[in-house]
């Protein structure tokens, strides 16, 4: 994403961008997670859809902004190896990482990015991007949340209440918002913007529960580690996915700005080792608690 400058979009007006604060309850209950036969074309590493119980969960409505994570950083983040797993200050030291790799300090203290070929001031409500997941778990231990199990954000994303509330009902839609394709009122896909839009935008693309974004603007990092649904076979690409089970790789979510809205589904399974900054990625939290 760093080199050349895409061509122009149309891009949000300014002061556009506000927070989008607060968190959603998911209830619990048996889940179907991955692609169910009837998809369509689909990866080998969504098959196939199975059985998973959830206990209740509370996720962010929006993912981290900028503004957050510049918290997080100006609190000392990188610098607090007791925010970090062991693997992560490992990584963090070793490449002696201070701020998201494009960050960079200007006067009066504030935080700038690098934006292709230009140096531009952060948009403080757009999700922070080009984190990799050590530096999402540091935050999310400094803020005493967590990140989503790949089965809680897909629950959230896909998921529907039963008519009380109470638990998970056994529908799922394949986007969000439903079963409809995307639109741009629905999601920042397809380098409509050259890059993330603030965090508030398309309230149309909401899912069932609140959650807002989850397709599209960046990819979320999740929890867990890439590894193969009961019952996988690899298709006829099958150094797609097989070769990265086992441990070394995190499952991503929900696609970016750049992604094509006819690929993009709810049950999309992304995978990145966890040391990556080039990805178009963030992330959104849940609470510790139920």
């Amino acid at each position: 994403s760093i080199g050349s400058s895409p061509p122009s979009r149309p891009e949000p007006a300014a002061g556009a961008g506000e927070p989008l604060p607060g968190e959603v309850v998911v209830p619990g209950g048996q889940f179907l997670l991955g692609s169910p036969p009837d998809s369509g074309f689909i990866f080998d590493n969504e098959k196939w859809a199975h059985p998973v119980q959830i206990r209740s969960f509370r996720i962010a409505r929006a993912p981290v902004t900028n503004a957050e994570f510049a918290r997080f950083v100006d609190d000392r983040g990188y610098e607090r190896p007791e925010l970090w797993s062991n693997v992560g200050w490992a990584w963090r030291d070793r490449l002696h990482a201070k701020n998201p790799i494009y960050w960079q300090r200007k006067v009066q203290a504030a935080w700038f990015v690098r934006r292709y070929r230009d140096v531009v001031p952060l948009e403080p409500h757009a999700p922070v991007i080009h984190v990799n997941w050590y530096e999402a778990d540091a935050y999310c231990r400094w803020a005493g949340r967590r990140l989503p199990t790949e089965a809680e954000w897909e629950a959230a994303a896909a998921g529907e209440p039963t008519a009380d509330g109470q638990t998970l009902a056994s529908s799922k839609r394949r986007y969000p918002w439903g079963d409809e394709p995307p639109t741009a009122d629905h999601a920042n896909l397809d380098l409509q913007h050259t890059g993330p839009i603030p965090v508030n935008l398309l309230p149309a693309g909401d899912s069932a529960f609140g959650c807002r974004q989850m397709i599209g603007n960046v990819w979320e990092w999740t929890a867990s580690d890439f590894e193969p649904y009961p019952g996988f076979s690899a298709d006829a690409y099958q150094e797609y996915s097989a070769p990265w089970f086992g441990g070394t790789h995190k499952v991503l979510r929900g696609g970016a700005f750049t992604t094509r809205s006819r690929m993009i589904r709810n049950n999309y399974r992304n995978f990145y080792t966890p040391d990556r900054r080039d990805v178009l990625a963030g992330f959104r939290t849940c609470s510790l608690e139920t």
